[in-house]
């Protein structure tokens, strides 16, 4: 049975003891990540992270980042391949760039044609920078763009580096184009949708959005929060590791004394080590460490980041 405890409104809420793995999350459209990782959070879950949040409007693979597994992220992100599925709406733009924002302007799209659009969407694979739109998490100066639009503040001409490696115009039924994009982590599908509409000079806002993978889970690998919720013993089972959720990275089985080595944050030497620069230790099948290949000549694994209990 899973224990309860009293929350600061006084009603009775399951109380899970702290998991250590990757809830791979179907977020629904409507709420936001935080409001979803806040859900998980009152399950036990204090020490909770992600690999990249979702706008509200969007729905499909959070990475949910539970105790030891909270220290993965920084490299979850940086190598983390993404795909979307969504559909955006031509002669419309929005202060958000969504179609949840407030209408700014509204341009007739009737001159635009299919292989326009298909040879736009097509064109953003050629982009290597984008705008960050005004109303994000990014942050000028320890403020999150966001609030300073709120407060109506002169809003600072963020830009940020991507790699769009896939792009097509699934279905183009104007003024609605349905389209999908593997990309880097960190892009602004949003700012992609924006820009197209001010190439095609008719202006456009995302209306869909669902992340269909986040490497190296997809959709099928995904459970639903409601489910979660209503049956919170299954948080547990849903879990994926440390190893699952960083395939491409090289396993080292550790000897009980190369063990100590790495509690006390000293490397591990081998006889050879793989051209590969990040490495897995494990001890008796747990990952113990995060590693990367020693700079130098000598051959061995220098500890990153601990992820003993």
């Amino acid at each position: 049975m899973i224990p309860l405890r009293m929350t600061d409104a006084g009603r009775e809420a399951p109380f899970l003891p702290q998991l250590h793995g990757v809830l791979v999350l179907n977020k629904p459209s409507g709420p936001s990540s935080t409001r979803c990782l806040a859900a998980i959070k009152r399950l036990g879950q204090r020490k909770i992270g992600h690999a990249g949040t979702l706008d509200p409007l969007a729905a499909g693979v959070l990475l949910v980042l539970l105790g030891q597994a909270t220290k993965i992220s920084p490299h979850l992100m940086a190598g983390g391949r993404k795909v979307y599925g969504g559909v955006l709406r031509l002669g419309r733009t929005t202060d958000t760039w969504d179609s949840e924002g407030g209408i700014v302007a509204e341009s007739p799209w009737d001159r635009v044609g299919v292989e326009d659009v298909r040879r736009e969407v097509a064109l953003w694979r050629e982009v290597r920078e984008q705008p960050v739109p005004p109303y994000s998490a990014a942050k000028h100066n320890g403020q999150p763009l966001y609030r300073l639009a709120r407060k109506g503040r002169d809003m600072p001409q963020k830009v940020k580096r991507i790699k769009i490696s896939q792009a097509d115009a699934l279905d183009v039924s104007l003024p609605f184009v349905r389209f999908r994009v593997t990309c880097s982590s960190g892009t602004y599908i949003r700012s992609l949708a924006h820009s197209l509409g001010t190439r095609l000079g008719c202006g456009a806002v995302l209306t869909e959005l669902t992340r269909e993978y986040s490497h190296p889970f997809g959709l099928d690998a995904a459970c639903d929060l409601r489910d979660i919720e209503a049956e919170p013993s299954l948080l547990g089972r849903h879990l994926r590791s440390v190893a699952e959720a960083l395939p491409d990275w090289t396993r080292v089985e550790l000897a009980p004394d190369e063990a100590a080595r790495v509690r006390n944050g000293l490397p591990v030497f081998r006889s050879s080590t793989p051209e590969t620069e990040n490495a897995l230790l494990l001890y008796r099948g747990d990952v113990l460490a995060l590693a990367k290949r020693g700079a130098d000549a000598t051959r061995h694994w220098v500890v990153l980041r601990g992820l003993w209990k």
